[in-house]
């Protein structure tokens, strides 16, 4: 997900975006992707049928060829461009499609003749405009029959994916086309796609809206060029900062995060009288609120706070203005509840930190919080520079009382593409059912909520390779060898974190999931994991 933010508490605070689920198809349906043929059976070239009139994600205005290039909407929706040919989203979006109906109508076919039309076409498509002239009997080479029917099967199966339907699987027919470089059955996938998905339907049909986009930009080779535009084409920032509210208001999500971060610093902290935190990526500093307030009803009176914010370019933009902004609310709050404060701005993104740029002095009892920024930073699968192992030894050699970890329950870093496409609707299909339930379908702002909060960092996951992929996450096992690895051990989440966050969840719906192994708390949207909330301690 792109450079996370931390949103508005109270109307205040900004919140933290969010970064990803649905249910991978069956085992059978993945296993019929990956038979027949690679190629088509004739190594015919990449070929590109374009309509007269494309959609951007959430615009109806056409689009132009370009080279190598990517447009977008006037609010920020891109629509790839590639060499000599067009990949357009065409991505319905209508205010009046609020039934969760695409607007071009159903891809399914409801008559026998458009069912003929279609196999023609898939005939023609398949064996050439001669076609009508083949003969199976005359291939003399019994591999090339096997081939040949081989792929009547594929397609087969395709077209009865289409008769029923299912978005789902189409969704991963078409990302493994994209895999095998099958140009033939990802044009045809593609254009069947564009008339299912919709940016203003059901959660499915709006995050496969958004994936669609991000496979489009992948054989487009722009989907750098469409990342890096999307972050350009922001709102004004007040209108992030409001979407941000939004989606931090409808999802428990980043208060869990929080709370149980907070919860699992106040209990290291509890006996000390001075407390630096280091937060990594502190953003709006909306998440040391609550525990400022919790400080300062301790037993005994408060300790002194000195907060030590690190920043990162996307907060700098959404609160508009550096982290003197921050340190200001902070004072502020701090004044109020009686706390002795300080604020220590480090205007450096984490990969650049340093010890010397900590501020550390002697006699503070330290806490480190890395809550969703760890997965932006690269490792070694990615190059020579580590910062994801780097700054936990970092961490290491500050001797902390505590080091907070909040991530995201996803592998979306070193899985290869097929798989890390399913991981990645898995993910975020549950993030957008859970919107459906508190945001109605109309509300007016809902679309830019899930394009702006979202759907920037499924582009980048799907589109992206290589240092331009930003979008990193890895699941709770995989930190815990980092940690291990680091010198640390495990700190478990104490009965009272849990109990907290079971009340915050109260409030909203009952599908939400809270489970606690091997002291690690994970919240969840039915039976998938979104987030995974821990501590660790030297």
């Amino acid at each position: 997900m792109q450079t996370s933010q931390k949103h508005k508490i109270s109307g205040q605070y900004p919140v933290q975006e969010l970064d990803s689920y649905c249910w991978p198809p069956n085992q059978s349906s993945l296993d019929h992707y990956q038979s027949g043929s690679d190629d088509g059976g004739n190594g015919l070239q990449h070929s590109v049928q374009t309509s007269e009139q494309y959609c951007t994600l959430d615009s109806s205005s056409g689009m132009q060829n370009s080279s190598s290039s990517a447009s977008f909407s006037p609010n920020g929706s891109p629509v790839s461009q590639p060499n000599s040919h067009s990949y357009p989203s065409d991505l319905h979006h209508s205010p009046d499609n609020t039934s969760g109906s695409p607007v071009s109508g159903s891809c399914v076919t409801d008559n026998e003749h458009d069912l003929r039309h279609m196999i023609r076409q898939l005939e023609t498509a398949m064996l050439g405009t001669e076609s009508e002239n083949f003969d199976i009997h005359a291939i003399s080479s019994s591999d090339e029959a096997t081939q040949v029917s081989l792929e009547a099967e594929k397609w087969k199966y395709m077209m009865e994916m289409i008769a029923r339907g299912d978005l789902k699987e189409l969704l991963c027919a078409c990302a493994k086309a994209v895999e095998n470089n099958d140009m033939h059955m990802t044009d045809w996938l593609m254009t069947q796609l564009r008339q299912m998905v919709s940016v203003s339907g059901e959660p499915l049909q709006r995050l496969g809206a958004y994936m669609l986009e991000g496979l489009v930009a992948r054989l487009a080779s722009s989907g750098s060029s469409i990342y890096k535009a999307l972050r350009c084409k922001e709102p004004a920032s007040a209108e992030l900062l409001s979407y941000m509210h939004i989606l931090y208001e409808v999802c428990p999500y980043f208060k869990f995060g929080y709370l149980s971060a907070n919860g699992a610093i106040a209990e290291a902290v509890k006996d000390e009288s001075r407390v630096h935190i280091i937060d990594f990526q502190i953003a709006q500093g909306a998440q040391w609120v609550t525990l400022i307030q919790a400080l300062a009803a301790r037993p005994g009176g408060p300790p002194s706070i000195r907060i030590t914010g690190i920043d990162d370019p996307t907060s700098s933009y959404a609160r508009g203005g550096g982290l003197e902004i921050v340190g200001q609310r902070l004072g502020k709050l701090a004044e109020l509840c009686k706390v002795p404060f300080e604020f220590h701005a480090a205007a450096i993104s984490a990969s650049e930190v340093q010890l010397e740029n900590l501020g550390i002095q002697p006699g503070e009892a330290i806490a480190v919080n890395f809550a969703m920024m760890l997965h932006h930073m690269p490792d070694e699968s990615v190059g020579t520079q580590n910062h994801r192992d780097r700054l936990m030894r970092l961490a290491k050699s500050l001797s902390p009382k505590v080091v907070t970890l909040v991530e995201q329950e996803a592998n979306t870093n070193t899985a290869p593409f097929f798989p890390r496409f399913v991981e990645t609707m898995n993910h975020y299909l549950a993030v957008f059912e859970s919107i459906d339930v508190t945001l109605p379908r109309e509300h007016k702002e809902r679309i830019s909520v899930e394009q702006h909060c979202l759907a920037r960092e499924i582009v980048n996951i799907i589109a992206c390779e290589g240092p331009e992929r930003v979008e990193r996450h890895e699941l709770l096992g995989k930190w815990r060898s980092r940690f291990t690895m680091a010198g640390f051990t495990p700190c478990p989440l104490s009965s009272y974190v849990n109990s907290t966050i079971k009340t915050l969840l109260q409030s909203y719906c009952d599908k939400y999931t809270l489970e606690e192994r091997d002291g690690v708390l994970y919240l969840g949207w039915m039976n998938q994991v979104i987030i995974a909330s821990c501590a660790w301690r030297c």
